[in-house]
């Protein structure tokens, strides 16, 4: 009687999807399953890194490496496509590079910029969800700065940031310690510089005590950041953010408008699945999707709760979580293989650092609260562990924050 092997296929190459691919390839044996990754760029980007980009203080190639560099080829078929289609019952999915089968589906097709409805964000304003739109925020700053050489338009050195979570106080961080420098370049007087960063909560960074919190204010404002907060943004505009204060709406002007307060997973989540809201569905506790036992929903696309009933509210879509649930799909992937039952999943959370440029940040690590340049050496242990989680100790050497 012949064996034919199962067809995993996996969709998507980020801390997730490549999570997955790479415990799955050290678990399943060549003989008993056909694995097959897609995803539409032949490389992998640490997207926790994506403001150092934007900033200019790193390189987007620094930030980046090789799918190749991870996949076994004797045991996964990489495949560079776009996903166009899931066809969840008849068990194929299209993409640009043709129509793939599958017996298990893992979806892990991550995030894209959301602007909430908000008029005018996805037009006037840059995000910082991708290598490309980090360089192009990069490149927005550096020529509006040099532009002002000649214009003298304070616009052309004012920089708006909607946002204060995560990725806006990382951001602004690396902004200035980046910008002096840019200054110093062409000439500016770095006093002259104007950066605003606009949040519509009255607080920031709620995941950290107001201690913490309060430091990375300090920090910022004394260096030149001032923050709007609880402040709504109710528009973008060629002039800047349009921003709501006390039942009235002001003009805030500047040349540079970077948004980072928002983001959601695929779209093509909504056209696959029901019950998406934001490119999220929520997962059963083996994380598959309600209904369909082979088809897993990791990452940015899934909603994975903490709790049950009214009281559960999804876990942050950290990259921390998603190599978690990436490891354990395949360990649930593995079990199904072998007719046992799949295990749920839990979240083990080993903290959280918050970076302020390259020596200061703010976070807690194991329970410990933690700021300053132990915060920022943390930081680089952390980004370094998740190249080499991924990748392997070669691939951590070169790529990791400690060269």
């Amino acid at each position: 009687m012949s064996y034919e092997r199962k067809k995993i296929l996996v969709l998507g190459a980020g801390y997730a999807g490549l999570s997955t691919v790479a415990k799955l390839q050290k678990v399943i044996g060549v003989q008993e399953a056909d694995i097959t990754l897609i995803n539409k760029n032949e490389y992998h980007y640490e997207s926790t890194w994506l403001h150092e980009t934007a900033a200019g203080s790193m390189n987007w190639e620094e930030g980046v490496y090789p799918i190749a560099k991870v996949v076994d080829n004797m045991k996964v078929r990489f495949i560079p496509a776009e996903v166009t289609k899931i066809d969840r019952d008849a068990k194929v999915v299209e993409t640009t590079q043709g129509e793939f089968e599958f017996d298990t589906l893992v979806v892990s097709l991550g995030f894209e910029s959301e602007s909430f409805g908000i008029k005018g964000m996805d037009e006037f304003a840059t995000s910082i969800v991708s290598p490309e739109t980090a360089v192009h925020t990069r490149e927005v700053i550096e020529k509006n700065f040099i532009n002002y050489k000649s214009s003298k338009d304070p616009k052309d050195l004012s920089i708006l940031v909607g946002g204060a979570g995560f990725t806006g106080v990382e951001f602004l961080g690396e902004l200035v310690e980046t910008l002096p420098e840019l200054c110093k370049v062409h000439g500016i007087d770095y006093s002259m510089v104007k950066i605003t960063c606009v949040e519509a909560m009255p607080s920031m960074l709620p995941m950290f005590s107001d201690e913490l919190t309060q430091h990375a204010v300090d920090f910022l404002e004394s260096r030149g950041v001032e923050f709007m907060l609880g402040n709504p943004i109710v528009a973008a505009n060629e002039n800047g953010f349009v921003v709501k204060i006390n039942d009235e709406e002001q003009q805030l002007e500047a040349s540079s408008v970077i948004w980072t307060a928002g983001v959601r997973g695929s779209r093509l989540m909504e056209e696959s699945f029901e019950g998406v809201k934001r490119g999220r569905i929520v997962v059963k506790d083996d994380l598959t999707i309600d209904g369909y036992p082979n088809i897993f929903a990791i990452g940015d696309v899934a909603a994975v709760m903490n709790g049950t009933g009214e009281n559960a509210r999804p876990y942050p879509t950290t990259a921390q979580i998603a190599m978690q649930l990436g490891e354990h799909t395949a360990k649930n992937i593995k079990l199904s293989l072998n007719g046992e039952k799949m295990e749920p999943f839990v979240y083990d959370d080993k903290g959280t650092v918050c970076s302020l440029g390259n020596g200061d940040g703010i976070g807690v690590v194991m329970g410990k609260e933690i700021k300053g340049k132990s915060a920022a050496f943390m930081k680089k242990v952390i980004d370094t562990r998740a190249v080499v989680k991924i990748g392997g100790l070669v691939l951590g050497a070169t790529k990791g924050k400690f060269l």
